[in-house]
């Protein structure tokens, strides 16, 4: 084998480092505009002035390399801006949950040996009453103030931190494998896991990103001139990696602050958004916000990933014109594993320019709705539990392992279960799904939420999707109940549809899955013997429906 190095006259390869991805859109779109609220707008060019005052004044404050800096803030073009700068300097960008409990921040803060945090006012107390019990931490900055906020004890205020330093900060170059950015999965079981990721490892990810967006031929895409929003806090794993995408294609990139749906439908409508990613429980919230009867929704893309997008969600989205489309992965793959798009479009027009009328047929709605097809350098399999790959028919289930160049090497701190997740040489998902002859996945449900009645499994993902279909049910999460008889019973806790005829009986979930059982789609044990009727469903700090802690209220 012949190393570059070893080429007479020849010079190690460049290393990928996240500041790279900057390069071209400041060359090709250097007037595109960054929008945070719709109230503050700016180029590409004070993007990059801003990203190196950023880094001058986190060195004035005795960031260096290997130094943690964390974040607390609603998604924002500072948020932007750190996703950089940080980095770039060699050091490591903590985003901070915001929806963890004070408790779990700061045991997350002080886990990742954060020596400085940036923190928008609306965090200021919280952080303020935790600083005592963070021995590690030297500076709280302010991100956006507030009327009120006693700005006392802390090193500043972001804009003035930032105006007073010079944008011609010296940034290094050094080993591609640096870590850049940590992350603390929440899941819904035990403490907090942190995972990283390096500089190559988010260079990667975007371009595997950028190859699956880019590519499709029918929609579901992400291409120059599109608008780009994110619906997916900024927190959460870099955003699904998403501003890096939009960053790189030199899009214009709308920021909304805290998530309000009508604020999130004006902006859209103002700023003429094409593109935007979210979890099933925003896109909900948007078809259901006040203002949304008098909204246009076409021409918007929208990705949806974090928990299975049901077609009854999937119809309301396109019946408004919504291009909407599934997404997977995981906090530990960086995230984007999958991503769906249509090989063949159903309807009389083809392509991008079909005809907004068209109806869309119950067959693309399914396909929409699959988990998707592997991104480019994605090594995807579906095994059983002697780790042999099981047929590509659609059917026969497995667990979904992988192997990709952007996942974590582990948990930081905990061998045994970053041991457990590599088993084998392939990440181990936990998630069982099957994939057919086309390469589509899809998943069947999470390993810990199949039910098991009488010795057979039940899909407690399929059955949401049948429930969902029922017209008296806004939402839906189905969990296993122990029984005495068959050991595991499903239960379908059902959120009502207003206005459709009062809530949905024991007696009507039961004749409406009887079709779908006599159809052959669902044994007939799949059948809940009860359901419960609630206001909400449980979510877990990304959106997710937290099945634990409906398994512990009905236990």
């Amino acid at each position: 084998m012949i190393r570059l190095l070893d080429v007479p006259g020849g010079r190690a390869a460049e290393p990928l480092l996240v500041g790279k991805l900057l390069r071209t859109p400041l060359a090709v779109s250097p007037a595109q505009e960054i929008v945070y609220r719709g109230e503050l707008r700016y180029d590409y060019r004070t993007l990059r002035q801003r990203i190196g005052r950023l880094a001058s004044g986190l060195a004035r404050l005795g960031v260096a390399e290997g130094t943690t800096v964390a974040v607390m803030d609603w998604d924002s073009h500072r948020y932007l801006e750190a996703y950089f700068a940080v980095p770039m300097m060699g050091a490591v960008l903590m985003t901070v949950n915001l929806r963890l409990s004070a408790a779990q921040i700061r045991e997350t803060l002080d886990h990742a040996q954060a020596e400085v945090l940036l923190v928008h006012a609306d965090f200021l107390e919280l952080a303020m009453r935790l600083r005592g019990t963070l021995p590690r931490l030297r500076h709280i900055v302010v991100l956006e103030p507030a009327a009120g906020v006693d700005p006392a004890g802390v090193a500043g205020e972001y804009e003035a931190l930032l105006a007073r330093e010079t944008a011609d900060f010296p940034f290094p170059e050094f080993d591609e494998n640096a870590v850049a950015t940590t992350f603390y999965t929440t899941g819904t079981t035990g403490s907090p896991k942190a995972v990283c990721f390096s500089h190559r490892q988010l260079v990667l990810h975007t371009l595997g990103v950028l190859g699956a967006l880019a590519s499709p031929q029918f929609g579901q895409s992400v291409r120059h001139g599109d608008v780009y929003m994110p619906l997916t806090p900024m927190f959460h794993v870099h955003a699904w990696g998403l501003p890096y995408v939009a960053t790189l294609l030199g899009l214009k990139q709308v920021y909304p602050g805290r998530y309000d749906a009508d604020r999130i439908l004006a902006l859209r409508r103002r700023e003429q958004v094409t593109y935007s990613h979210c979890v099933p429980t925003i896109l909900q919230m948007l078809l259901s916000a006040p203002s949304a009867a008098n909204t246009d929704f076409s021409g918007w893309k929208i990705t949806v990933g974090g928990s299975a997008m049901s077609t009854a969600l999937a119809r309301q989205a396109l019946d408004r014109g919504i291009d909407v489309f599934a997404a997977y992965g995981m906090s530990e793959t960086c995230p984007f594993l999958l991503a769906n798009r249509l090989l063949q479009r159903s309807g009389s027009g083809s392509g991008d320019d079909r005809p907004a009328d068209d109806e869309v047929g119950n067959d693309e709605v399914a396909t929409r709705c699959l988990t998707g097809l592997p991104l480019p350098l994605v090594d995807l399999r579906i095994v059983d539990e002697q780790m042999n790959d099981v047929p590509h028919d659609g059917r026969t289930v497995g667990e979904l392992v992988v192997r990709a160049p952007w996942l974590t090497a582990g948990y930081v701190g905990d061998p045994a279960a970053s041991a457990q997740l590599w088993a084998d040489g392939y990440l181990h998902t936990r998630d069982i799904a099957s994939i057919d002859p086309a390469g589509y996945v899809q998943i069947r449900d999470r390993a810990k939420d199949m039910i098991k009645s009488g010795g057979e499994w039940i899909s407690s993902l399929q059955l949401e999707e049948l429930i969902a279909r029922h017209p008296g049910v806004a939402e839906v999460a189905v969990i296993a109940v122990q029984d005495q008889r068959w050991g595991e019973r499903p239960l379908a806790v059902i959120v009502p549809r207003s206005g459709a005829g009062g809530p949905p009986t024991l007696d009507d979930i039961t004749a409406h899955l009887e079709t779908h059982v006599a159809a052959g789609t669902i044994p007939r044990y799949a059948l809940p013997d009860r359901i419960e009727l609630v206001d909400a469903l449980p979510r877990t700090s990304v959106g997710k429906l937290d099945k634990k802690a409906l398994r512990a209220q009905y236990r």
